[in-house]
């Protein structure tokens, strides 16, 4: 039997409200209200890193319906800088993009770069990728330099430990990542109340792949008023099995009246998996990445433009797909463009794979409001799953 929807009450900015659920797992849908309007979750956010989606411009984003986006801060403290967003009336105003944009704190990218940076329970000294300078980051910065960013979604600075870590080094990066996010929580009241913006906090959930840490990141979480979780530690060398079983392992302990992000999924196969546990927004750099790099997804697994046979091959990306480059360009066109590096292909190639990411969405969504998740990811998977092309 088709399950009910959940009636959606009325909401105020930074509410998020369950609209549907999947009888058989954790799927469901919902509304996230922003400041910049209401987000469909299971919602993707293509990567926006430095206040531009790769090959794309602001009028592409529009077209394919983007109702968020990620931005990381880290590379916009590095450049522009603070002062030159802050200027410009935000990140908003500089790009002109409308929809919501979340950033992330940076954690991530300091913790990535071992060899330039230095880590206390104050916060983090690191060289920068650039120019070599230093600079000093603590949870409280963090805060301050998204709130003049002017973001919608704010993250707190955590520690990422690495894959593998003993249960001690995790609990160790989990300690200091709690305490990080209790100074971030008081900055962003701090902020919020200053600047009278209804921007959400979104603190980062940590613990890597041990059960029981998970749940007690969660449950410290609950004593903080917060617009969402953001589950961190994830895809950092771990095998999918151990993602999904962690994962399985954490929403269970999550409220049901917040949304939950995946930072950095975005493989459709990743998508399915993440949502059934309980995950409602996802981002990562996977599909415009791997556009830049020649390959494109459709409905019967991948096509790389670079294979010799496409060069012939003169009907559409994918004959299923409704976006505007296969309405209108063929796969040897394509592959010509590549060949010859002509910069319009990394255009039409992010397109075509954000619009597939963003239909895998919509067929998920669907799904869910169907009560059939598991049926209508097996029936996908059977045909996206095949040999890449």
């Amino acid at each position: 039997m088709r399950p009910a929807p959940v009636p959606k009450p009325a909401m105020s900015v930074g509410a998020f409200a369950v609209t549907a659920k999947d009888p058989k797992t954790r799927a469901r849908t919902g509304v996230l209200r922003t400041p910049r309007g209401d987000i469909e979750t299971p919602v993707f956010m293509p990567v926006s890193t430095q206040g531009s989606v790769k090959a794309l411009a602001q009028e592409d984003l529009e077209a394919l319906g983007v109702s968020a986006i990620l931005s990381n801060s880290y590379h916009l403290y590095l450049r522009p800088g603070a002062d030159v967003i802050e200027a410009a009336g935000g990140l908003h105003t500089l790009m002109d993009y409308r929809g919501a944009i979340l950033t992330d704190s940076g954690g991530f990218q300091i913790f990535s770069l071992p060899g330039l940076r230095k880590v206390s329970d104050e916060g983090v000294v690191f060289s920068s990728h650039l120019d070599g300078s230093r600079h000093h980051l603590t949870p409280e910065s963090v805060v301050r330099l998204q709130a003049r960013i002017g973001s919608d979604m704010w993250t707190s600075l955590d520690e990422c430990p690495p894959y593998p870590c003993t249960e001690a080094q995790a609990r160790a990066a989990l300690e200091r990542t709690l305490g990080w996010t209790e100074r971030s929580h008081r900055m962003y009241l701090e902020e919020k109340e200053r600047r009278r913006c209804a921007a959400m906090f979104f603190p980062i959930l940590q613990g890597s792949v041990y059960p029981e840490l998970r749940r007690r990141a969660a449950e410290e979480l609950r004593s903080l008023s917060f617009g969402g979780v953001a589950l961190g530690g994830f895809s950092v060398g771990e095998s999918k099995q151990m993602t999904w079983d962690t994962l399985e392992r954490t929403t269970e302990h999550l409220p049901e009246d917040r949304p939950r992000y995946l930072m950095g999924m975005g493989a459709p196969e990743d998508l399915w998996e993440a949502v059934e546990r309980g995950v409602d927004m996802l981002d990562c750099v996977w599909p415009t990445r791997l556009a830049r790099n020649g390959q494109v997804m459709i409905r019967s697994g991948r096509l790389n433009v670079k294979n010799a046979h496409v060069r012939q091959d003169f009907s559409p990306l994918d004959p299923e797909c409704g976006c505007p480059v296969c309405r209108r360009y063929s796969r040897g066109y394509l592959s010509h463009l590549f060949r010859s590096k002509e910069l319009s292909v990394y255009r039409y190639l992010t397109i075509h794979n954000l619009h597939f990411t963003f239909d895998v969405m919509r067929l998920i969504r669907a799904a869910i409001r169907e009560g059939r998740v598991r049926e209508r990811k097996a029936e996908f998977l059977a045909r996206y799953l095949s040999p890449a092309r």
